[in-house]
């Protein structure tokens, strides 16, 4: 019997931090065991809030990107590991699905009304693109017949507008796709080092996965911690301290000690902060290691997402063929073979 099928995209922004690698990436990591894994970097929905970035400095975040995937131990023998653009059929099926998706299924997602608050637009300011995102969304995971999504609990109404459109899709021209399935996974609000926001690149309040050793010490030496403990003698309030929040994933062995030691003033922060920054070393070396040996040999890295796309393409194809010939659409693809 053969695996279920995942699809998972992320928008390349770069370099990853250690809150990408605890909300998603050990995730897709775990799901190849089970799954049928689609990996894409989707740089097409990049392009969706018109950030203002080169192309080039476009394709080095996927690069960049990528290259912590496979550092974290994404297996592209395992996964089908390519770039969203690589295979065009995502464009073309989006315009299709466009023509019967109503512009209400859209305006009432909650994450459009919160991205438009986010970059102080209105809502008719902002680009088609980020209105129709759900519907490039939807026609990444149905144009691999994906039947399983892996979302945190904000991306739910993402997935179900992907159900409602499969169902308009399969209504009208008879059962094409699966309706696709959320898989809620525990995402963890990894707080930033400023204590006040979730951890961001744009806040510059993260710890990049890549970072050396010694900057990784330097950032997280600057971390906020409980704002009411002036002294190392002053007991502290570890329930609210983002530093002590981060222990539990990277020194778990240590962490009723440095309650206990906290809570009675006999650590203070500084020393909390540098046995912090001494597990995120140690937990990530094997990771960074892999990932130096991976810059080394950047052809590898191509022809992985080469191959990636040539596998994602055959699937790719046949939904774009199949859909096509139900729509009425042009067969001269199909007539050429």
């Amino acid at each position: 019997m053969s695996k279920p099928r995942v699809f998972s995209g992320m928008r390349p922004s770069g370099k990853l931090h250690i809150g990408n690698w605890l909300g998603a990436l050990t995730n897709m990591v775990e799901l190849q065991a089970s799954y049928d894994c689609i990996y894409a970097a989707v740089d097409v929905h990049a392009l969706t809030t018109d950030d203002g970035g080169s192309p080039e400095s476009l394709r080095e975040n996927v690069n960049e990107m990528v290259l912590d995937w496979l550092a974290a131990g994404i297996d592209p023998k395992e996964s089908t590991v390519f770039v969203q653009s690589a295979v065009p059929e995502v464009m073309v099926l989006h315009t299709l699905l466009s023509m019967m998706t109503p512009l209400g299924w859209l305006l009432r997602v909650p994450t459009f009304k919160d991205k438009v608050r986010q970059m102080d637009a209105t809502e008719e300011s902002v680009g088609y693109g980020l209105v129709g995102y759900p519907v490039l969304m939807t026609s990444d995971i149905i144009l691999y017949k994906a039947d399983t999504v892996p979302v945190g609990e904000d991306q739910v109404p993402h997935i179900e507008l992907a159900r409602e459109i499969v169902r308009r899709f399969n209504s009208r021209y008879g059962d094409t796709f699966p309706e696709p399935q959320a898989k809620l996974t525990e995402v963890p609000l990894v707080v930033g080092l400023d204590g006040q926001a979730k951890m961001s690149k744009t806040l510059d309040n993260h710890v990049e996965l890549a970072a050396a050793p010694e900057e990784t010490k330097k950032k997280i030496l600057t971390a906020f911690t409980d704002p009411e403990r002036l002294r190392k003698s002053d007991p502290g309030r570890p329930w609210v301290c983002n530093v002590y929040a981060l222990h539990k994933y990277f020194t778990p062995d240590q962490t009723d000690e440095i309650y206990e030691q906290c809570t009675q003033g006999t650590r203070g922060c500084v020393d909390c902060k540098g046995i912090l920054a001494d597990g995120v070393n140690a937990r990530l070396a094997d990771l960074r290691d892999k990932r130096r040996d991976l810059e080394k040999h950047p052809d590898y890295v191509q022809d992985i997402l080469l191959d990636g796309a040539n596998r994602a393409k055959e699937i790719a194809r046949a939904t774009l063929e199949e859909v096509q010939e139900k729509m009425g659409l042009s067969r001269a693809n199909l007539e050429r073979k």
